[in-house]
């Protein structure tokens, strides 16, 4: 992908940048009363187009290129 001027960036070519290339967000907070914590969250999330997964699990070498790493049984449509 050829590189954009600030001026020709609308957000839909940024969400298309964003998920050709891939993006985690983490984060975490805690929540704590006089110095206690009570809840910690932690949150990790991969954006990303089907595309791009695949053609990582395919470079690494993880099965086929059809199969995601770390989906669930149901993406393969097992109860």
């Amino acid at each position: 992908m050829s590189e954009l001027a600030p001026s020709d960036a609308s957000l839909l070519e940024l969400v298309d940048r964003l998920l050709y290339k891939g993006v985690v967000l983490a984060g975490r907070a805690t929540i704590s009363v006089a110095g206690v914590d009570l809840i910690y969250l932690g949150l990790n999330v991969v954006l990303s187009a089907v595309e791009t997964l695949e053609r990582a699990n395919a470079a690494a070498g993880d099965g086929p290129a059809g199969e995601l790493r770390g989906a669930g049984t149901a993406a393969r449509g097992l109860p």
